[in-house]
Protein backbone atom coordinates (compact mmCIF):
# COMPACT_ATOMS: atom_id res chain seq x y z
CA UNK A 1 0.00 0.00 0.00
CA UNK A 2 1.36 3.44 -0.97
CA UNK A 3 2.58 5.61 1.89
CA UNK A 4 0.28 8.57 2.54
CA UNK A 5 2.07 11.91 2.16
CA UNK A 6 1.68 14.42 4.95
CA UNK A 7 1.34 18.09 3.96
CA UNK A 8 1.34 20.23 7.10
CA UNK A 9 2.75 23.58 5.96
CA UNK A 10 0.32 25.85 7.85
CA UNK A 11 0.88 23.85 11.06
CA UNK A 12 4.65 24.15 10.73
CA UNK A 13 4.29 27.91 10.15
CA UNK A 14 2.10 28.28 13.25
CA UNK A 15 4.59 26.30 15.35
CA UNK A 16 7.45 28.49 14.09
CA UNK A 17 5.59 31.72 14.73
CA UNK A 18 4.48 30.56 18.18
CA UNK A 19 8.14 29.98 19.11
CA UNK A 20 9.26 33.31 17.59
CA UNK A 21 11.60 31.68 15.06
CA UNK A 22 12.59 32.82 11.60
CA UNK A 23 12.63 30.36 8.72
CA UNK A 24 16.44 30.45 8.77
CA UNK A 25 16.76 29.61 12.47
CA UNK A 26 14.15 26.85 12.32
CA UNK A 27 15.75 25.39 9.21
CA UNK A 28 19.11 25.26 11.04
CA UNK A 29 17.51 23.40 13.95
CA UNK A 30 15.96 20.85 11.56
CA UNK A 31 19.11 20.47 9.47
CA UNK A 32 17.51 21.62 6.21
CA UNK A 33 17.84 24.70 3.98
CA UNK A 34 15.57 27.75 4.49
CA UNK A 35 14.31 27.40 0.91
CA UNK A 36 13.24 23.81 1.56
CA UNK A 37 11.41 24.87 4.74
CA UNK A 38 9.70 27.59 2.72
CA UNK A 39 8.44 24.94 0.26
CA UNK A 40 7.16 22.82 3.17
CA UNK A 41 5.28 25.75 4.68
CA UNK A 42 3.63 26.43 1.30
CA UNK A 43 2.54 22.73 1.07
CA UNK A 44 4.75 22.21 -1.97
CA UNK A 45 6.78 19.51 -0.22
CA UNK A 46 5.52 16.78 2.17
CA UNK A 47 7.02 16.04 5.54
CA UNK A 48 9.48 13.13 5.62
CA UNK A 49 9.74 10.66 8.50
CA UNK A 50 13.13 12.15 9.42
CA UNK A 51 11.66 15.64 9.63
CA UNK A 52 8.74 14.47 11.78
CA UNK A 53 11.17 12.81 14.21
CA UNK A 54 13.35 15.93 14.19
CA UNK A 55 10.36 18.17 14.99
CA UNK A 56 9.43 15.86 17.84
CA UNK A 57 12.92 15.87 19.37
CA UNK A 58 13.94 19.52 18.78
CA UNK A 59 10.60 21.37 19.16
CA UNK A 60 8.61 18.81 21.20
CA UNK A 61 5.92 18.52 18.50
CA UNK A 62 3.77 15.39 18.74
CA UNK A 63 3.66 13.43 15.42
CA UNK A 64 -0.10 12.90 15.85
CA UNK A 65 -0.56 16.67 15.88
CA UNK A 66 1.06 16.92 12.46
CA UNK A 67 -1.07 14.17 10.96
CA UNK A 68 -4.40 15.28 12.47
CA UNK A 69 -6.71 16.94 9.99
CA UNK A 70 -9.25 19.63 10.80
CA UNK A 71 -12.01 17.17 10.00
CA UNK A 72 -14.76 18.97 11.89
CA UNK A 73 -13.90 22.31 10.29
CA UNK A 74 -13.74 20.79 6.81
CA UNK A 75 -17.12 19.08 7.28
CA UNK A 76 -18.63 22.36 8.44
CA UNK A 77 -17.13 24.23 5.48
CA UNK A 78 -18.58 21.63 3.13
CA UNK A 79 -21.98 22.34 4.68
CA UNK A 80 -21.48 26.07 4.08
CA UNK A 81 -20.58 25.64 0.42
CA UNK A 82 -23.44 23.18 -0.10
CA UNK A 83 -25.94 25.98 0.51
CA UNK A 84 -27.84 26.90 -2.71
CA UNK A 85 -26.41 30.44 -2.56
CA UNK A 86 -22.86 29.06 -2.79
CA UNK A 87 -23.39 25.79 -4.66
CA UNK A 88 -21.68 27.15 -7.78
CA UNK A 89 -18.60 28.13 -5.77
CA UNK A 90 -18.00 24.74 -4.14
CA UNK A 91 -14.23 24.18 -3.87
CA UNK A 92 -12.63 20.78 -3.95
CA UNK A 93 -11.66 18.96 -0.78
CA UNK A 94 -8.02 20.02 -1.13
CA UNK A 95 -8.96 23.69 -1.29
CA UNK A 96 -11.20 23.33 1.77
CA UNK A 97 -8.32 21.63 3.58
CA UNK A 98 -6.01 24.50 2.69
CA UNK A 99 -8.53 27.05 3.96
CA UNK A 100 -9.03 25.17 7.23
CA UNK A 101 -5.30 24.72 7.74
CA UNK A 102 -4.05 28.12 6.65
CA UNK A 103 -6.72 30.22 8.34
CA UNK A 104 -8.48 28.23 11.09
CA UNK A 105 -9.83 31.34 12.84
CA UNK A 106 -11.22 32.74 9.59
CA UNK A 107 -12.77 29.35 8.81
CA UNK A 108 -14.41 29.31 12.23
CA UNK A 109 -15.77 32.81 11.65
CA UNK A 110 -17.23 31.84 8.25
CA UNK A 111 -18.93 28.81 9.81
CA UNK A 112 -20.40 30.88 12.65
CA UNK A 113 -21.63 33.50 10.20
CA UNK A 114 -23.27 30.85 8.00
CA UNK A 115 -25.01 29.20 10.94
CA UNK A 116 -26.29 32.57 12.13
CA UNK A 117 -27.57 33.32 8.61
CA UNK A 118 -29.35 29.98 8.42
CA UNK A 119 -30.89 30.39 11.88
CA UNK A 120 -32.14 33.87 10.99
CA UNK A 121 -33.61 32.56 7.71
CA UNK A 122 -35.53 29.89 9.65
CA UNK A 123 -36.77 32.43 12.18
CA UNK A 124 -37.90 34.83 9.44
CA UNK A 125 -39.71 31.99 7.69
CA UNK A 126 -41.45 31.00 10.92
CA UNK A 127 -42.40 34.62 11.63
CA UNK A 128 -43.76 34.99 8.09
CA UNK A 129 -45.90 31.87 8.52
CA UNK A 130 -47.17 33.09 11.89
CA UNK A 131 -48.16 36.47 10.42
CA UNK A 132 -49.77 34.79 7.41
CA UNK A 133 -51.84 32.67 9.78
CA UNK A 134 -53.18 35.91 11.24
CA UNK A 135 -53.99 37.20 7.75
CA UNK A 136 -51.12 39.69 7.55
CA UNK A 137 -48.92 39.65 4.46
CA UNK A 138 -45.18 40.22 4.83
CA UNK A 139 -42.26 41.21 2.63
CA UNK A 140 -39.78 38.93 4.38
CA UNK A 141 -39.26 36.78 1.31
CA UNK A 142 -37.59 39.38 -0.94
CA UNK A 143 -34.27 37.49 -0.88
CA UNK A 144 -35.72 34.11 -1.79
CA UNK A 145 -34.29 31.81 -4.42
CA UNK A 146 -36.29 31.38 -7.65
CA UNK A 147 -37.42 27.88 -6.62
CA UNK A 148 -38.80 29.32 -3.36
CA UNK A 149 -40.76 31.94 -5.28
CA UNK A 150 -42.21 29.30 -7.61
CA UNK A 151 -43.20 27.03 -4.74
CA UNK A 152 -44.92 29.88 -2.90
CA UNK A 153 -46.85 30.98 -5.99
CA UNK A 154 -48.17 27.48 -6.72
CA UNK A 155 -48.94 26.75 -3.07
CA UNK A 156 -51.00 29.89 -2.55
CA UNK A 157 -53.19 29.67 -5.66
CA UNK A 158 -55.78 26.97 -6.48
CA UNK A 159 -54.22 24.02 -8.29
CA UNK A 160 -56.50 24.44 -11.30
CA UNK A 161 -55.70 26.02 -14.68
CA UNK A 162 -58.86 26.24 -16.76
CA UNK A 163 -57.23 27.06 -20.10
CA UNK A 164 -54.81 24.15 -19.81
CA UNK A 165 -57.70 21.80 -18.98
CA UNK A 166 -59.57 22.93 -22.11
CA UNK A 167 -56.48 22.49 -24.29
CA UNK A 168 -55.86 19.03 -22.82
CA UNK A 169 -59.42 17.93 -23.65
CA UNK A 170 -59.06 19.23 -27.23
CA UNK A 171 -55.71 17.41 -27.53
CA UNK A 172 -57.29 14.18 -26.27
CA UNK A 173 -60.07 14.49 -28.86
CA UNK A 174 -57.45 14.96 -31.56
CA UNK A 175 -55.32 11.99 -30.46
CA UNK A 176 -58.17 9.50 -29.97
CA UNK A 177 -55.74 7.42 -27.86
CA UNK A 178 -58.05 4.57 -26.83
CA UNK A 179 -56.11 2.36 -24.43
CA UNK A 180 -52.66 3.35 -25.73
CA UNK A 181 -51.94 6.97 -24.89
CA UNK A 182 -48.17 6.42 -25.03
CA UNK A 183 -48.38 5.02 -28.55
CA UNK A 184 -50.67 7.83 -29.69
CA UNK A 185 -48.33 10.48 -28.27
CA UNK A 186 -45.25 8.94 -29.87
CA UNK A 187 -47.00 8.79 -33.24
CA UNK A 188 -48.20 12.40 -32.91
CA UNK A 189 -44.75 13.68 -31.91
CA UNK A 190 -43.15 11.93 -34.89
CA UNK A 191 -45.82 13.09 -37.34
CA UNK A 192 -46.26 16.70 -36.21
CA UNK A 193 -42.85 17.61 -34.78
CA UNK A 194 -40.49 14.99 -36.22
CA UNK A 195 -39.55 13.90 -32.68
CA UNK A 196 -38.69 10.24 -32.11
CA UNK A 197 -38.98 8.84 -28.58
CA UNK A 198 -36.40 6.36 -27.28
CA UNK A 199 -36.00 4.72 -23.85
CA UNK A 200 -32.30 4.45 -23.00
CA UNK A 201 -30.48 2.35 -20.39
CA UNK A 202 -28.99 3.78 -17.21
CA UNK A 203 -25.43 3.54 -18.53
CA UNK A 204 -26.32 5.84 -21.41
CA UNK A 205 -28.39 8.30 -19.33
CA UNK A 206 -26.88 8.13 -15.84
CA UNK A 207 -28.00 11.61 -14.73
CA UNK A 208 -31.23 12.43 -16.59
CA UNK A 209 -34.88 11.51 -16.49
CA UNK A 210 -35.55 12.99 -19.90
CA UNK A 211 -33.39 14.72 -22.49
CA UNK A 212 -34.40 16.26 -25.80
CA UNK A 213 -31.69 16.40 -28.48
CA UNK A 214 -32.61 19.27 -30.80
CA UNK A 215 -30.06 18.27 -33.46
CA UNK A 216 -31.33 14.72 -33.97
CA UNK A 217 -34.89 15.56 -32.82
CA UNK A 218 -34.96 12.66 -30.41
CA UNK A 219 -36.55 12.52 -27.00
CA UNK A 220 -34.61 10.22 -24.68
CA UNK A 221 -36.33 8.75 -21.60
CA UNK A 222 -34.46 6.95 -18.81
CA UNK A 223 -35.29 3.32 -18.13
CA UNK A 224 -34.99 4.16 -14.42
CA UNK A 225 -38.52 5.55 -14.59
CA UNK A 226 -41.62 3.44 -14.13
CA UNK A 227 -43.91 3.05 -17.18
CA UNK A 228 -46.24 5.64 -15.58
CA UNK A 229 -43.46 8.20 -15.19
CA UNK A 230 -42.16 7.48 -18.69
CA UNK A 231 -45.65 8.23 -20.02
CA UNK A 232 -45.73 11.51 -18.08
CA UNK A 233 -42.39 12.61 -19.52
CA UNK A 234 -43.61 11.91 -23.05
CA UNK A 235 -46.88 13.71 -22.33
CA UNK A 236 -44.99 16.72 -20.96
CA UNK A 237 -42.97 17.04 -24.16
CA UNK A 238 -46.08 16.73 -26.30
CA UNK A 239 -47.90 19.35 -24.21
CA UNK A 240 -44.99 21.77 -24.49
CA UNK A 241 -45.23 21.44 -28.27
CA UNK A 242 -49.01 21.43 -28.67
CA UNK A 243 -50.11 23.69 -25.79
CA UNK A 244 -47.32 26.27 -25.75
CA UNK A 245 -49.70 29.22 -26.10
CA UNK A 246 -51.94 28.18 -23.18
CA UNK A 247 -48.95 27.33 -20.99
CA UNK A 248 -47.30 30.63 -21.90
CA UNK A 249 -50.45 32.60 -20.98
CA UNK A 250 -50.76 30.89 -17.59
CA UNK A 251 -47.04 31.45 -17.00
CA UNK A 252 -47.42 35.15 -17.74
CA UNK A 253 -50.33 35.40 -15.30
CA UNK A 254 -48.14 34.10 -12.45
CA UNK A 255 -46.07 37.33 -12.61
CA UNK A 256 -42.77 35.78 -11.56
CA UNK A 257 -39.74 38.00 -11.03
CA UNK A 258 -36.92 36.20 -12.89
CA UNK A 259 -36.20 34.11 -15.97
CA UNK A 260 -35.10 31.17 -13.82
CA UNK A 261 -38.36 31.27 -11.86
CA UNK A 262 -40.32 31.34 -15.11
CA UNK A 263 -38.37 28.37 -16.45
CA UNK A 264 -39.13 26.36 -13.29
CA UNK A 265 -42.80 27.36 -13.38
CA UNK A 266 -43.04 26.36 -17.05
CA UNK A 267 -41.88 22.89 -16.08
CA UNK A 268 -44.58 22.71 -13.36
CA UNK A 269 -47.27 23.84 -15.81
CA UNK A 270 -46.13 21.21 -18.30
CA UNK A 271 -46.40 18.62 -15.56
CA UNK A 272 -49.93 19.83 -14.81
CA UNK A 273 -50.81 19.63 -18.53
CA UNK A 274 -49.45 16.07 -18.72
CA UNK A 275 -51.70 14.99 -15.84
CA UNK A 276 -54.67 16.67 -17.52
CA UNK A 277 -53.89 14.75 -20.72
CA UNK A 278 -53.39 11.40 -18.97
CA UNK A 279 -56.55 11.82 -16.86
CA UNK A 280 -59.10 13.95 -18.81
CA UNK A 281 -61.12 16.12 -16.46
CA UNK A 282 -64.64 14.93 -17.22
CA UNK A 283 -63.85 11.21 -17.19
CA UNK A 284 -61.62 11.48 -14.12
CA UNK A 285 -64.12 13.57 -12.14
CA UNK A 286 -66.96 11.12 -12.86
CA UNK A 287 -64.81 8.13 -11.97
CA UNK A 288 -63.65 9.81 -8.74
CA UNK A 289 -67.23 10.41 -7.64
CA UNK A 290 -68.28 6.83 -8.41
CA UNK A 291 -65.23 5.37 -6.65
CA UNK A 292 -65.59 7.77 -3.70
CA UNK A 293 -62.05 9.00 -4.39
CA UNK A 294 -60.43 5.58 -4.07
CA UNK A 295 -56.97 6.32 -5.46
CA UNK A 296 -56.10 2.68 -6.20
CA UNK A 297 -59.28 2.30 -8.27
CA UNK A 298 -58.50 5.49 -10.17
CA UNK A 299 -54.86 4.60 -10.84
CA UNK A 300 -55.91 1.23 -12.31
CA UNK A 301 -58.66 2.74 -14.43
CA UNK A 302 -56.45 5.41 -16.00
CA UNK A 303 -53.16 3.50 -16.05
CA UNK A 304 -51.28 5.95 -13.84
CA UNK A 305 -49.30 5.83 -10.59
CA UNK A 306 -50.63 6.46 -7.08
CA UNK A 307 -48.84 9.82 -6.97
CA UNK A 308 -50.27 10.91 -10.32
CA UNK A 309 -53.84 10.00 -9.39
CA UNK A 310 -53.54 11.66 -5.97
CA UNK A 311 -52.05 14.77 -7.55
CA UNK A 312 -54.92 14.91 -10.04
CA UNK A 313 -57.45 14.87 -7.19
CA UNK A 314 -56.15 18.28 -6.07
CA UNK A 315 -57.05 19.75 -9.51
CA UNK A 316 -60.81 19.10 -9.53
CA UNK A 317 -62.12 22.65 -9.22
CA UNK A 318 -63.91 23.31 -12.51
CA UNK A 319 -67.02 25.45 -11.91
CA UNK A 320 -70.08 23.20 -11.97
CA UNK A 321 -67.98 20.03 -11.74
CA UNK A 322 -66.00 20.41 -8.54
CA UNK A 323 -64.64 17.59 -6.44
CA UNK A 324 -63.62 17.41 -2.80
CA UNK A 325 -61.03 20.19 -2.26
CA UNK A 326 -58.03 18.00 -1.48
CA UNK A 327 -54.56 19.31 -0.71
CA UNK A 328 -51.29 17.37 -0.87
CA UNK A 329 -47.87 17.39 0.73
CA UNK A 330 -44.83 15.35 -0.33
CA UNK A 331 -41.84 14.77 1.99
CA UNK A 332 -38.76 12.58 2.07
CA UNK A 333 -37.70 10.37 4.96
CA UNK A 334 -35.51 13.15 6.35
CA UNK A 335 -38.58 15.36 6.74
CA UNK A 336 -37.84 17.77 3.90
CA UNK A 337 -41.06 19.18 2.44
CA UNK A 338 -40.59 19.88 -1.25
CA UNK A 339 -44.02 19.79 -2.86
CA UNK A 340 -47.28 21.29 -1.64
CA UNK A 341 -50.48 22.05 -3.56
CA UNK A 342 -54.20 22.32 -2.98
CA UNK A 343 -57.47 22.54 -4.87
CA UNK A 344 -57.99 25.88 -3.13
CA UNK A 345 -54.34 26.49 -2.36
CA UNK A 346 -52.34 24.64 0.28
CA UNK A 347 -53.85 25.51 3.70
CA UNK A 348 -50.61 26.83 5.17
CA UNK A 349 -52.33 28.91 7.84
CA UNK A 350 -54.92 26.28 8.85
CA UNK A 351 -52.89 23.07 8.44
CA UNK A 352 -49.20 23.92 8.08
CA UNK A 353 -47.93 20.44 7.33
CA UNK A 354 -44.80 20.63 9.49
CA UNK A 355 -45.92 18.50 12.43
CA UNK A 356 -43.75 15.39 13.07
CA UNK A 357 -46.84 13.50 14.28
CA UNK A 358 -48.46 13.46 10.83
CA UNK A 359 -48.83 9.97 9.38
CA UNK A 360 -46.81 10.89 6.28
CA UNK A 361 -43.67 10.44 8.38
CA UNK A 362 -44.83 7.08 9.78
CA UNK A 363 -45.54 5.86 6.24
CA UNK A 364 -41.84 5.11 5.63
CA UNK A 365 -42.02 2.34 8.24
CA UNK A 366 -44.91 0.74 6.31
CA UNK A 367 -44.05 1.05 2.61
CA UNK A 368 -46.95 0.91 0.12
CA UNK A 369 -49.53 0.86 2.95
CA UNK A 370 -52.22 3.53 3.09
CA UNK A 371 -52.48 5.22 6.49
CA UNK A 372 -55.71 7.06 7.29
CA UNK A 373 -56.11 9.41 10.24
CA UNK A 374 -58.22 12.30 11.47
CA UNK A 375 -56.09 15.11 12.87
CA UNK A 376 -57.05 18.14 14.94
CA UNK A 377 -55.25 21.49 14.90
CA UNK A 378 -54.81 23.65 18.03
CA UNK A 379 -57.71 25.89 16.94
CA UNK A 380 -60.07 22.90 16.70
CA UNK A 381 -60.02 22.52 12.87
CA UNK A 382 -60.06 18.84 11.85
CA UNK A 383 -58.76 17.18 8.69
CA UNK A 384 -58.89 13.72 7.14
CA UNK A 385 -55.41 12.67 6.01
CA UNK A 386 -54.28 9.81 3.75
CA UNK A 387 -50.57 8.95 3.60
CA UNK A 388 -48.57 6.49 1.52
CA UNK A 389 -45.00 6.02 0.30
CA UNK A 390 -44.27 6.60 -3.38
CA UNK A 391 -42.16 4.66 -5.85
CA UNK A 392 -39.40 6.86 -7.27
CA UNK A 393 -36.77 6.22 -9.95
CA UNK A 394 -35.12 2.83 -9.68
CA UNK A 395 -31.56 2.80 -8.38
CA UNK A 396 -28.76 0.34 -8.96
CA UNK A 397 -27.61 -2.06 -6.25
CA UNK A 398 -24.97 0.34 -4.94
CA UNK A 399 -27.20 3.45 -5.01
CA UNK A 400 -29.51 4.90 -2.39
CA UNK A 401 -32.22 6.88 -4.21
CA UNK A 402 -34.36 9.43 -2.48
CA UNK A 403 -37.71 7.99 -1.40
CA UNK A 404 -40.74 10.13 -0.63
CA UNK A 405 -44.19 9.84 0.87
CA UNK A 406 -47.38 11.69 -0.01
CA UNK A 407 -50.03 13.08 2.30
CA UNK A 408 -53.45 13.86 0.83
CA UNK A 409 -55.85 15.75 3.05
CA UNK A 410 -59.19 17.54 3.18
CA UNK A 411 -61.51 19.07 5.72
CA UNK A 412 -63.12 16.44 7.96
CA UNK A 413 -66.53 17.69 6.82
CA UNK A 414 -66.10 15.79 3.54
CA UNK A 415 -65.48 12.44 5.27
CA UNK A 416 -68.85 11.01 4.22
CA UNK A 417 -67.92 11.40 0.54
CA UNK A 418 -64.58 9.59 0.78
CA UNK A 419 -64.01 5.85 0.94
CA UNK A 420 -61.04 6.23 3.30
CA UNK A 421 -63.29 7.51 6.09
CA UNK A 422 -64.31 3.87 6.58
CA UNK A 423 -60.95 3.35 8.29
CA UNK A 424 -61.90 5.81 11.04
CA UNK A 425 -63.93 4.81 14.09
CA UNK A 426 -67.62 5.11 13.23
CA UNK A 427 -66.77 5.51 9.56
CA UNK A 428 -69.41 3.27 7.97
CA UNK A 429 -70.67 4.33 4.54
CA UNK A 430 -73.61 6.73 4.62
CA UNK A 431 -73.22 7.74 8.24
CA UNK A 432 -72.53 11.38 8.90
CA UNK A 433 -69.86 12.43 11.34
CA UNK A 434 -71.01 13.35 14.82
CA UNK A 435 -69.26 15.76 17.18
CA UNK A 436 -66.66 13.91 19.21
CA UNK A 437 -67.15 10.67 17.25
CA UNK A 438 -63.72 10.68 15.60
CA UNK A 439 -60.79 10.59 18.05
CA UNK A 440 -58.57 12.95 16.08
CA UNK A 441 -54.79 13.03 16.55
CA UNK A 442 -53.70 16.32 18.12
CA UNK A 443 -51.20 17.94 15.73
CA UNK A 444 -49.94 21.45 14.99
CA UNK A 445 -48.81 23.52 11.99
CA UNK A 446 -45.09 23.18 12.92
CA UNK A 447 -43.20 22.91 16.20
CA UNK A 448 -42.07 26.54 16.13
CA UNK A 449 -45.65 27.71 15.60
CA UNK A 450 -47.38 25.24 17.92
CA UNK A 451 -48.15 25.97 21.56
CA UNK A 452 -49.34 22.51 22.62
CA UNK A 453 -47.72 21.76 25.97
CA UNK A 454 -46.36 18.36 26.98
CA UNK A 455 -45.97 17.16 23.35
CA UNK A 456 -43.69 14.12 23.22
CA UNK A 457 -42.96 14.73 19.53
CA UNK A 458 -41.88 18.36 19.86
CA UNK A 459 -38.60 18.97 18.01
CA UNK A 460 -38.22 22.73 18.53
CA UNK A 461 -39.47 25.36 20.97
CA UNK A 462 -42.24 27.75 19.84
CA UNK A 463 -41.10 31.20 18.75
CA UNK A 464 -44.14 32.73 20.43
CA UNK A 465 -43.41 31.59 24.02
CA UNK A 466 -40.37 31.94 26.33
CA UNK A 467 -38.63 28.74 27.40
CA UNK A 468 -39.49 27.54 30.91
CA UNK A 469 -36.02 27.05 32.35
CA UNK A 470 -36.79 25.76 35.85
CA UNK A 471 -34.16 23.66 37.64
CA UNK A 472 -36.82 22.22 39.94
CA UNK A 473 -39.28 21.06 37.26
CA UNK A 474 -38.73 19.10 34.05
CA UNK A 475 -41.64 18.54 31.68
CA UNK A 476 -42.31 15.78 29.17
CA UNK A 477 -41.08 17.85 26.24
CA UNK A 478 -37.41 18.57 25.67
CA UNK A 479 -38.46 22.20 25.08
CA UNK A 480 -40.60 23.31 28.03
CA UNK A 481 -42.08 26.76 27.74
CA UNK A 482 -44.12 29.10 29.88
Amino acid sequence: MAEQKIFAGPRIRRIRNAKGLTQTSMAEGLGISPSYLNLIERNQRPLTVQLILKLASVYKVEPDELQAEAGGTISALKEVFADPLLAGELPGDQELLEIAEAAPNVSSGVIKLFRAYREQAVRLSDLSEMLARDGRATALSSARLPIDEVHEVFERRPNHFASIEEEAEAFTALLQPGDDLAGALKAWLKREAGIIVRVLPVATMPNWRRRYDRHSQRLFISERLSPFDQLREIAMEACLVRMSVAIGAELQALKLSSDEARRLARFELARYAAHALMMPYGAFHSAALRARYDIDVLRSRFGVSFEQAANRLTMLQRPGAQGVPFFMLEVDNAGHRFRKAGAQGFPQARFGGGCPKLSVHAAFAQPAQILVEAVEMPDGAEFLTIARTLEGPQGAFNERPRRTALLLGCDIGFRDEIVYAMALPGGQPGTAAKPGQVPAIAVGPACRLCERSGCLARAEPPVTRPLGLDEMVTGLSAFDFR
